[in-house]
This record gives C-alpha cells, sequence and structure tokens, in this order.
C-alpha cells in the first residue's frame, strides 16, 4: 500500500515536469513556424496527452478488458470538461475562442451522440454494440476531424512562415523545442502510469468493479496530463494551448480511442455505459451554453464551480446509480 502511494506522489510529480516541458516544447515550436496555438493544442497537444488513454485501450482490447475501455474514455472526457475545465476557470477565468465555440464544442456534442447512435443498433443492427466496421468509420471521422484545422490554416501559416522567415524569433532554437516536446511526452506517458496502476491497485484491495475503476480512478489517471498540462498552461496563461487541449483530447478519445478498440474487438456497452454517454452529451452541452450565458465566450470562477458540482453528481450517479 505505502509503495504505491509513493509511486503515485512520484508519477504526479513525472506529470508536472512532462506538462512543463510539453507547453514550452510546443510554444516554441508554435512561435517557431508562426502556428496558431490553438492548432497546436488540438493536434499535437491533445494526442501527447492522450497517449495514456490509447496505451491503455490498446492493452485493454487486446486482454478482452471491454468495462475498462469505455470506462475511461467516458470518464476522461468527463474529467477533461467538468472537472479540469472547472478547475481552470476558478484559478483564472477562461476564454474560448471562436472556432472552439463555433466548431469544436459542436463535434465533442456530436462525437458522443455518434456513439449512442450506433448503440442503438441502427446501423448494424445490434444494440449496444460497436462493430469493427463502425470502429473504422470513427478512426476515418477522427482523421478527418485532424485534418480539418490544419487544412484551415495551412495557407496562413505557410504565408506567415514566408512573411517572418529569417527575423529573429525568441524561443527559436527548434532542436531543443522539439526535445523539450519528446521528453514531456515520455515523462508524462510514464507518470500516467505509475498513478493509474498504482490507483488501479489501491481501488482492487476495495472489490470495485471493473466500470467504476475505468470510469473513476483509471479515467482521472490517465487524464492527470491533460490536467497538469492545462493548469500549467492557464498559469502560463496560453489558455489557447489549454483549451485545444481539452476539447481535442475529449474528440479524440471518442473517435480514435473507441473507434481502435472497436477494430480490435467489438465494443459491447452496458445500459449503465450508456446512462453515462447521454450524461456526457449533456455535459457537453452545457458547457456549449455557458459560452452564451454571462460573460460571453468566458468560463467564470462561477460557472467553473457550477462544472465541478456537476462533475460531482456524476461520480455521485457511479456509486449511487440514478
Amino acid at each position: 500500500m505505502l509503495i504505491n502511494i509513493f509511486l503515485i506522489v512520484f508519477g504526479f510529480i513525472l506529470l508536472v515536469i512532462g506538462a512543463d516541458l510539453l507547453i514550452k516544447g510546443s510554444s516554441n515550436i508554435a512561435i517557431k513556424f508562426h502556428i496558431p496555438e490553438i492548432l497546436i493544442g488540438l493536434t499535437i497537444v491533445a494526442i501527447g496527452t492522450s497517449a495514456p488513454e490509447l496505451i491503455i485501450t490498446i492493452s485493454s482490447a487486446l486482454k478482452g478488458n471491454n468495462n475498462l475501455i469505455i470506462g475511461n474514455v467516458i470518464g476522461s472526457n468527463f474529467c477533461n470538461l467538468l472537472l479540469i475545465l472547472g478547475l481552470m476557470a476558478i484559478i483564472r477565468p477562461v476564454s474560448i475562442d471562436k472556432d472552439t465555440k463555433n466548431l469544436h464544442l459542436p463535434i465533442a456534442i456530436l462525437a458522443p451522440l455518434i456513439i449512442f447512435i450506433m448503440c442503438l443498433g441502427i446501423f448494424n443492427q445490434a444494440p449496444l454494440v460497436i462493430t469493427r466496421i463502425e470502429g473504422i468509420l470513427l478512426f476515418i471521422l477522427f482523421l478527418i476531424y485532424l485534418a480539418y484545422p490544419i487544412f484551415l490554416e495551412i495557407k496562413d501559416i505557410i504565408a506567415s512562415y514566408k512573411e517572418n522567415r529569417g527575423k529573429n524569433n525568441t524561443n527559436s532554437n527548434i532542436a531543443l523545442s522539439i526535445l523539450y516536446f519528446i521528453i514531456g511526452i515520455v515523462l508524462l506517458k510514464f507518470g500516467s502510469d505509475f498513478v493509474v496502476d498504482c490507483s488501479v491497485k489501491i481501488a482492487e484491495l476495495f472489490n470495485l468493479s471493473e466500470g467504476i475503476i475505468g470510469s473513476t480512478i483509471v479515467a482521472i489517471g490517465t487524464a492527470s496530463p491533460e490536467l497538469i498540462t492545462s493548469i500549467v498552461a492557464i498559469m502560463k496563461k496560453d489558455t489557447d494551448i489549454a483549451i485545444g487541449n481539452l476539447v481535442g483530447s475529449c474528440v479524440l478519445n471518442i473517435l480514435l480511442i473507441l473507434g481502435i478498440s472497436a477494430i480490435i474487438a467489438p465494443l459491447n456497452f452496458s445500459v449503465e455505459f450508456i446512462i453515462n454517454l447521454i450524461l456526457l452529451i449533456y455535459s457537453t452541452l452545457i458547457v456549449w451554453t455557458l459560452n452564451f450565458i454571462g460573460k460571453k465566450n468566458t468560463i467564470t470562477r462561477p460557472k467553473g464551480i457550477l462544472l465541478l458540482i456537476i462533475f460531482g453528481f456524476y461520480i455521485y450517479t457511479l456509486f449511487s446509480p440514478i
């Protein structure tokens, strides 16, 4: 027990250091090549911080741990949109840019809705099952989502790079920035491994089910890179990277991780997971709606507190199903 607690603490130390290096490297790369930080957050940082979920997903799918996969994905999205965004807003009000509000958050609502429709059995006549074909479809949708913002920005990026080529930029040591980024990813991966593996061992001592472990301990553990990265980013006032990271990770979790899982082995959803999926759709809708209430396009501290309350309700439903 004590050694597991020690490794959890050590894991979080690695996460803090890794997040700092990841943000530093990503920001420097964005400055060097004149790439919008929101684009970096939605793609490179989102994929990097979601690496633990992806690694655990592949391992779990090969071992047949179906409930762990689904619980982890749904739980991680709740952590991203309610817990992490709520904590960020309490630290400092979070501004939501136009593209995130008008494009990426609606896609984050649509992604779990697609999973819900698939679970109705409309496409495969097999309710509560995501088949390999549907997994391939989810993976294709992820590739489209990943390519779209790059396509929108590529002309501006190229034009800006040509215009500013040869000019001195701060933090322009690209080799060092890439090294920071790679080391940050590695530290996030190992830090997350320590947190997740040791947390699961402790949870198993209390005889918690695989689904609950996946939705709570593993979800919070694998979302810890997003948590630390986003908090470090907002403290450094890199808001666009933080928001892009959270929203991008949510879409990635649904489309990429569930897609790959279903390709490896069809996913079977329980009624409890369907309920949680519906709660996730409503929660994401609430986050989007908050952009139009009170201070526009801003998640203020009171809104952050509301998100934390909703997250608390979600945790309550896991242990006391409604």
